[in-house]
């Protein structure tokens, strides 16, 4: 996965701007972004703070772990299950 230029807080202080009052188009055109970063961003991000993001991130980074401990497991579980069924 691509690595954003942009941190969390960064991205947050920027929806932050927006609330503020600027529109999205100078706000893009301020910071380098395109339209459809700064919607996703803002469906993402939108009224969270940086101490909720940071919390977001730890959440989606242990799925990740829990996932792959799953999948492992799977294919243990499968290799077994196929062993037990040989005839020998």
């Amino acid at each position: 996965m691509k690595r954003s230029r942009f941190s969390e807080e960064q991205i947050i202080g920027i929806l932050k701007e927006h609330q503020a009052g600027m529109t999205p188009s100078e706000l893009c055109r301020k910071r380098g972004i395109s339209d459809a970063t700064f919607y996703t961003w803002r469906k993402k991000y939108g009224g969270m703070d940086v101490s909720d993001a940071k919390r977001l991130k730890a959440i989606e980074e242990e799925n990740v772990k829990l996932k792959k401990l799953l999948a492992e497991q799977m294919m243990d579980v499968s290799t077994l299950r196929e062993m037990l069924t040989k005839n020998f």
